[in-house]
């Protein structure tokens, strides 16, 4: 592992996480669980899309992630 943190590859890393999500398949579960198992994936692709689409800076330790939450 690096010694040197790069926060874009972090970026990076939560754009192929949120896709993966969208990728998986549903395991064969049914009822109450699947709908768990469903509503559990959408929060993790918004939570991973939401931090893949930030801009990061690394500014003297302290990293910033900014999200633009205003309606396109």
């Amino acid at each position: 592992m690096s010694d040197v943190f790069n926060p874009n590859d972090m970026i990076k890393r939560f754009q192929e996480r949120a896709d993966a999500v969208q990728r998986r398949g549903l395991p064969p579960v049914e009822g109450p669980e699947r709908l768990r198992f469903i509503e559990a994936a959408k929060l993790d692709f918004q939570d991973y899309a939401m931090l893949g689409d930030a801009v990061a800076t690394l500014e003297d330790g302290i990293l910033r992630l900014e999200i633009d939450l205003r309606p396109r």
